[in-house]
């Protein structure tokens, strides 16, 4: 199979940079962005409510279920949908105007194409229960795991799986710590720069802890051969409560992702 001309190359950039360009487009994906801190304000909520012996599921089926039981949940959803759709397409977009062929380059073209897909995946659940349907994370990462398991190679893979998340996970937490996160916005200001600062700080470390957590589970479902052992985000946090001040440790977190979906909602506002 031949490569793309230069020329059919240059007409997709052009047409995706006039997409990038849509103050429409802008406004519907910074709207993504203040969605995706709402959801992640409830899970946070859910994680502080498991911790403290409530119930719930803290992952963003939980959230959305949340969403659903509220007056006017169903348009709320309907509005989630649109807005995740739309920033999910913007990183693709993103990723498309990548230039160059160098690895650095690639790698960056990878991350925004992942970050796309990541929101149309939460965005296309969010359709399931703006439908009136529901959908069960927890269940769906240990079908996949059982599938995995059951194929060849499935073992190997599945550990890949948790070899990146953990990878995932990393990435949040140096992001945080390095506060490379200030680069994605352009604040008005030194207050705002202090209070975004001491919210992304706090925001990425604890979904960098709850992802590695992820991470690790799909590589212990690898190693004992049990799909049971893989139950995504909520599954996860819900672990942290065995451990020894795990209960702290689970607040703490869900403090941390209420803070990380504060500083979406900063994100939406003053994006670079």
């Amino acid at each position: 199979m031949s490569e793309p001309t230069a020329d059919a190359v240059d007409t997709v950039r052009s047409g995706a940079s006039s997409l990038r360009s849509s103050s429409v487009f802008q406004t519907l994906a910074r709207g993504g962005y203040a969605v995706n801190g709402l959801i992640h304000i409830l899970i946070g909520g859910i994680a502080i409510s498991v911790a403290s012996g409530g119930g719930g599921e803290a992952d963003q089926g939980g959230a959305l279920a949340q969403v659903a039981s509220y007056p006017f949940g169903e348009v709320i959803l309907w509005v989630v949908v649109v807005a995740l759709a739309a920033l999910g397409l913007f990183q693709l977009v993103d990723a498309a105007l990548v230039r160059g062929r160098e690895k650095s380059d690639w790698a960056e073209r990878g991350k925004e194409a992942a970050k796309g897909i990541a929101y149309l995946a939460v965005g296309a659940s969010a359709l399931t229960y703006a439908m009136g349907g529901s959908s069960d994370s927890g269940n769906q990462t240990q079908d996949l795991s059982a599938s995995l398991l059951a194929a060849p190679g499935g073992v190997v893979l599945l550990m890949a799986i948790g070899v990146i998340t953990i990878a995932v996970g990393v990435y949040f937490v140096v992001k945080g710590v390095r506060r490379t996160f200030l680069e994605d916005l352009a604040l008005p200001s030194a207050r705002w720069k202090r209070g975004a600062t001491v919210l992304g700080v706090a925001g990425y470390v604890s979904k960098g802890v709850a992802i590695f957590v992820v991470g690790v589970l799909f590589i212990v479902a690898a190693v004992t051969a049990d799909a049971s052992e893989a139950t995504g985000l909520d599954g996860a946090l819900k672990s942290l409560v065995a451990l020894p001040a795990g209960g702290v440790l689970l607040i703490a977190i869900g403090v941390g992702l209420i803070a990380y979906g504060v500083y979406c909602f900063v994100r939406a506002r003053f994006r670079s």
